[in-house]
């Protein structure tokens, strides 16, 4: 069952899920210090003793390829094939070129974009794994030009997902290594005899996962900092309530740490999800997963209306915001905050996290204050570029050298000024001669 709970009473639960991370992060950083120094044989060493699988090498081995190829359908592989082509045509329009502008003295200004040469892509294999991460994470890197793109995924008894193999062998991925968890994280990181470093980590997985990815950043660049999954339904009482309780179970079925909230500007209307809610448990094959997250971390709250509706949803700042209510574009500009917004009765979650173009790797806990949607952007690297002409150095060396002196940085002002007046020693002799 859902709670009823009170604002105050959400926040306080959504404050208190914050678990104290302080063992995890000492692990973490065991793992990675001795995956760092020990290469292979540490890797291995953790995969046998975290994940139970003993292997002789870190590359996916050929048999359990061919594996993946004969257990998909044909009519499995036409729907991934289906959303690989949305999801790349939406990111085809993220893509960016460098630029230049010529002033009117000469001087050329601009910014080159160049893809990242070498991106690892984290895929889950514990309680789910996900093909549809493949696609999300791998697109649009190679949309922005990355020309080696690695995937890891923790094994399990029986191998890896055909699924993500099968995904992965889609986007025309050759490198693929059957490792997990913070010592995947560390392989990628600093590399290992078999892994060569890559220069940025994408892709979900678990509290050590993103723990791992926090403590390698600098050495690499990672896309964000994921806690567990969640979504905020707003609702007026004039969409079914069925729909509302499927899509909060959509997200509860995730992890039991996930967050399924349902803001409500219609009491009557969130008593008959509560209802929906239980009914639809009954026969879900995660129940008890849902069960948890729901009873954990999940919540209703119901307000006096839908300014108030949407000031809370804003105040949590949701991974997933759906708007189910009679004119949700009349509602959109009052959203501030959010990873990705649905609108409307046939916009469930579930459509954005497989199959309607947009990424579905999102800003969650409350980062989508500040933070965005995976995109073509974060594989690409922009450097500005500054051709001055002698006429603009002219007109602004007296700035520079004012501005530089009144910084304390006297050879800055220095490097200005000796172009000023001219070379006094070491003077260059006539065009096409050369300077001593």
């Amino acid at each position: 069952m859902i709670p009823v709970l009170t604002w105050d009473e959400l926040l306080a639960r959504r404050e208190a899920g914050e678990a104290d991370l302080e063992l995890i992060r000492q692990r973490v950083r065991e793992i990675i210090d001795s995956v760092r120094r020990g290469g292979d044989a540490a890797l291995l060493d953790w995969t046998s003793r975290l994940d139970g699988v003993q292997l002789a090498h870190p590359a996916l081995p050929s048999e359990w390829r061919e594996a993946a190829r004969k257990h998909v359908t044909a009519e499995w592989r036409a729907s991934l094939e289906k959303a690989a082509e949305r999801i790349r045509r939406f990111h085809e329009q993220q893509r960016q070129r460098s630029w230049f502008q010529t002033e009117e003295n000469g001087t050329v200004l601009g910014q080159l974009v160049r893809p990242l040469e070498r991106v690892g892509v984290y895929v889950p294999g514990g309680k789910a794994a996900y093909p549809s991460s493949v696609l999300m994470n791998v697109i649009p890197a190679q949309v922005a030009g990355v020309q080696e793109i690695v995937l890891v995924t923790p094994p399990h008894a029986e191998g890896v997902s055909p699924y993500v193999l099968a995904a992965a062998e889609l986007l025309g991925i050759e490198e693929i290594y059957c490792v997990g968890g913070a010592q995947a994280v560390a392989a990628l990181a600093y590399g290992t005899e078999t892994i060569r470093p890559v220069d940025k980590i994408v892709g979900p997985g678990n509290i050590y996962v993103a723990m791992a990815k926090r403590e390698v950043f600098g050495r690499v660049g990672i896309d964000l900092i994921a806690g567990p999954s969640e979504v905020v339904v707003v609702g007026d009482g004039t969409v079914p309530a069925l729909y509302a309780a499927c899509d909060l179970l959509a997200q509860a079925e995730h992890d039991p740490m996930a967050a399924a909230i349902l803001i409500a500007a219609d009491a009557s209307w969130a008593q008959a999800v509560q209802k929906a809610v239980a009914e639809e448990l009954a026969v879900l094959p995660r129940a008890a997963i849902a069960r948890q997250a729901l009873a954990e971390r999940g919540g209703i709250v119901v307000v006096g209306d839908m300014e108030e509706a949407m000031a809370a949803a804003n105040r949590l700042a949701p991974e997933h915001l759906e708007l189910l209510v009679a004119d949700p574009w009349r509602w959109l500009p009052k959203v501030q905050h959010a990873g990705a917004v649905f609108l409307g009765s046939d916009s469930p979650e579930a459509l954005g996290d497989y199959l309607a173009g947009p990424n579905h790797v999102l800003p969650t806990s409350g980062a989508a204050r500040f933070a965005s949607a995976l995109s073509v952007d974060d594989f690409i690297k922009k450097t500005s570029l500054i051709a001055a002409s002698p006429p603009l150095l002219a007109e602004v060396a007296d700035d520079v050298i004012r501005l530089a002196e009144s910084e304390g940085l006297q050879a800055h002002a220095r490097s200005v000024a000796v172009r000023k007046s001219g070379p006094t020693n070491g003077a260059c002799p006539a065009e096409g001669g050369k300077c001593q």
